[in-house]
């Protein structure tokens, strides 16, 4: 049973994500905080696997929440949720410690799928917040940026890639056969220009689409 913790500091949002949860049989809802600092002592007291925690909240906010959080239970992952409009980027919540990415208007699937991920130590982008995540760099005048020349589904897979998730773990999250994901890997390859997966990393890392952590 995966245990999670949820914190939002709007009431409504919270009872939101634990009915949503809670209709997973794996999943079980342990706690709730409001704040920051509240959830670092829900953390100490319920002892989660899983943090779903949001960005922008009064007091401690998501980013140093999860930095302390994974400081002190670096056993315990983080899945931020993020307002599609809220800064700061996913990139920022990464380097705090954050596993998992999903927005709070993503289908319930997403959140579930994010949860389910960290409990096992593998990263969760939902699909809006991987776009975000690659354009939020990218200045309007670059015509001839990488991104452009990927679909949705491409960038969800370079996404995965460049954070070490191998072609079973992408083809569990996706959904996808191994077959079509090596598909995708190779299309991506060739579309940008590049041999392996280490040159797929510094190509997302030189055009920004994410940062070292």
């Amino acid at each position: 049973m995966i245990r999670v913790l949820v914190v939002d500091d709007q009431q409504l949002v919270r009872r939101g994500f634990c009915s949503i949860l809670m209709q997973a049989e794996d999943i079980e809802v342990v706690g709730e905080a409001a704040d920051g600092e509240s959830a670092l002592a829900e953390v100490d007291h319920h002892r989660p696997n899983v943090v779903l925690m949001d960005v922008r909240m009064p007091g401690v906010g998501g980013i140093e929440a999860t930095r302390m959080l994974r400081r002190r239970w670096p056993d315990v992952q983080v899945v931020a949720v993020t307002a599609l409009s809220d800064q700061p980027f996913p990139a920022q919540l990464y380097e705090a410690g954050a596993l998992g990415f999903v927005s709070k208007g993503c289908p319930a699937d997403d959140l579930i799928a994010g949860v389910r991920a960290a409990a096992k130590g593998l990263p969760f982008v939902s699909h809006d917040v991987a776009q975000r995540l690659a354009l939020a760099q990218i200045s309007p005048d670059e015509k001839d940026s990488p991104v452009e020349k990927l679909s949705r589904r491409e960038l969800q897979v370079m996404l995965m890639i460049v954070r070490g998730s191998g072609n079973q773990q992408i083809s569990d999250e996706l959904h996808l056969s191994p077959k079509t994901v090596s598909t995708y890997r190779h299309r991506l390859y060739e579309k940008l220009g590049v041999e392996n997966d280490v040159e797929l990393t510094h190509l997302a890392l030189r055009h920004g689409i994410v940062e070292l952590r």
